[in-house]
């Protein structure tokens, strides 16, 4: 069995093999590879449906000229808490950043801002805290902050000191998805003014009402099933866990 790093010309592979929707066991079958090393090298990569061997490949090697290059002699990133294990929370923070970009929430920077916080117990950070961490200039920060307030993902506040803090809190992916809603809303009146506009029962028209009456039927879904569902937001995993029973025992 080789061991030693995935060579490119086996990245190809791994990404073939995912889009032919073979298991990683196969996939480690073929290569002659473990199947933990298929796992670990997809999930450090944007996971199944998001990895590509050329950007797999590239990011290695970026990663492999970090660790070989000299500490710096400035502040280091202080220890993980909780005992975790720095390189593989590292590795999650990569898949959780491509997975946003790839769910067309927002760029890499906004994304590794999003992650950060989330990924960050308290839950909430200075800009100073997230140039620090995630070593990019005050203005990228600044730009990406801006931009996920407006999308209601991050709010901010000040703190003892009067500094700045930008939070992430429970209720945080609720008020994006109403506000999602909003601009769907929007969105369908728009189009329904087009009927208007282009003629009723023309071809153009009949389209525009259909596009309409489609988002306006699944933004309402959307809504409602949002609005049942906020207190999961505010609901302990072992509380939840632990009362899931009951409510199938009366359905029954």
């Amino acid at each position: 069995m080789p061991g030693g790093r995935l060579t490119q010309q086996e990245r190809q592979q791994i990404a073939l093999g995912l889009a032919d929707g073979l298991p990683y066991a196969e996939i480690a079958r073929r290569l002659d590879r473990p199947t933990s090393t298929i796992t670990r090298e997809v999930m450090r990569n944007g996971g199944p449906t998001a990895y590509r061997a050329d950007l797999a490949h590239r990011a290695t090697e970026r990663r492999t000229h970090q660790r070989r290059q000299p500490a710096p002699g400035g502040p280091q990133a202080p220890p993980q808490p909780h005992g975790r294990d720095a390189e593989a929370v590292r590795a999650y923070e990569e898949v959780f950043t491509t997975v946003l970009m790839q769910s067309g929430l927002s760029n890499k920077m906004m994304s590794r801002v999003l992650v950060c916080l989330y990924t960050t117990d308290s839950g909430s950070l200075t800009a100073a805290e997230l140039v620090r961490r995630l070593q990019v200039s005050p203005a990228s920060i600044s730009k990406a902050i801006t931009f996920l307030e407006s999308q209601g993902l991050v709010r901010r506040e000040r703190d003892e000191r009067r500094r700045e803090r930008y939070i992430v809190d429970d209720d945080v992916w609720y008020q994006s998805m109403m506000a999602s809603a909003r601009s769907t809303a929007q969105l369908v009146e728009t189009a329904r003014q087009g009927v208007g506009v282009l003629g009723p029962g023309t071809p153009a028209a009949a389209r525009l009402e259909s596009i309409a009456r489609f988002l306006d039927f699944v933004n309402e879904g959307i809504t409602r099933a949002a609005e049942q569902a906020r207190e999961v937001l505010y609901t302990k995993p072992e509380a939840a866990s632990g009362d899931a029973a009951e409510p199938d025992a009366d359905r029954a």
